[in-house]
């Protein structure tokens, strides 16, 4: 068995390989069942914490199951709002081949998978992208996105400016201009594509400010009452789903519209297997406004610890 350290994640689970690797699994056939989501109390801090156990296998070939803690307030302990490990094993004979961090393969796998929906989604110029929230994934998310679009402008908005301003600091180079701004409102009008990774209860993004042509990635909001974008941003754009079945039940960015009446599920497009299996198509004209909402799916962490297990056991 083999033990996965963070520095070997970082390594290979590089986008312009991993974006693939997620097109080919969802485009494949693998068993994903729906994942266990349990909130349970956590009386010390007042808010409830959440256990998620998520397995996915390709018959014969690979069997891998993440299990993860999400703690709401760990920042002010100085530490990671996602903690949790990824086992992989051989669906075969059963051994298991790998663990590793679950936090850095969610980060990466997650990263890809807006990467993925973007390609799809995004125009092909977008050159300008807003990131909202300073998480541990916002450097990730700017990273996929670069990746896939020739993004040259990054604007960083979060609660804490300085948080903003560190992150922004620390990525900027000549290839990518990365500033941190103290208002988000006043830079989303500008913004090809505006990518929100917070665990924010209310909207961030306005559709009032929303102009033409721009692609919108939801990645935070796991929870059904809370939001990272408001209604009028559900109702100008055209919306899109890593997976159909956990998506408009698991986040209060399509949960609430739906239980509203503003939307319904005939509303959403599809998913990521639909885009990647060709079975829709995504963006439909230069004027369009796209959104894409993530939940996440087990079948992106089964893919990227093959990628990673297989680069390492080379």
């Amino acid at each position: 068995m083999i033990q996965i350290n963070d520095q070997q994640l970082e390594q290979q689970l590089t986008f312009p390989h991993l974006v693939p690797a997620l097109r080919k699994a969802f485009s494949e056939d693998i068993t994903v069942p729906l994942r266990h989501h349990h909130n349970f109390k956590n009386p010390k801090e007042g808010i409830q914490s959440t256990l998620l156990l998520m397995p996915a296998w390709k018959a014969g070939d690979f069997l891998g199951v993440k299990l993860v803690l999400v703690s709401p307030n760990n920042a002010k302990y100085d530490l990671p709002t996602i903690q949790g490990q990824y086992l992989l094993f051989d669906a075969h004979k059963g051994q298991q081949l790998a663990q590793m961090d679950a936090k850095i393969l969610t980060n990466r796998r997650t990263a890809a998978a807006s990467a993925l929906a973007s390609l799809f989604l995004s125009r092909k110029n977008s050159r300008k992208l807003l990131m909202i929230g300073t998480g541990s994934l916002s450097p990730h998310l700017i990273e996929a996105h670069a990746t896939v679009r020739p993004i040259e402008k990054v604007w960083i908005w979060g609660r804490n400016y300085s948080k903003a301003q560190a992150l922004a600091q620390k990525l900027n180079s000549p290839k990518l201009q990365v500033e941190a701004v103290e208002d988000q409102k006043k830079v989303i009008p500008e913004a090809d594509i505006i990518s929100c990774a917070t665990l924010s209860k209310e909207a961030l993004v306005f559709g009032s400010l929303l102009r033409e042509g721009q692609h919108i990635d939801l990645v935070g909001s796991y929870l059904p009452n809370t939001r990272e974008a408001d209604d009028q941003s559900i109702s100008r754009s055209s919306i899109f789903v890593d997976n159909i079945e956990g998506a408009p039940k698991e986040s209060g960015d399509l949960a609430i519209p739906l239980q509203n009446g503003l939307i319904a599920l005939s509303d959403i497009k599809g998913d990521l297997f639909d885009l990647c299996r060709n079975k829709i198509e995504g963006r439909k004209s230069d004027e369009e406004i796209t959104l894409f909402k993530s939940v996440g799916h087990a079948l992106e962490d089964l893919a990227a610890a093959i990628l990673a297990y297989q680069f390492i056991s080379k």
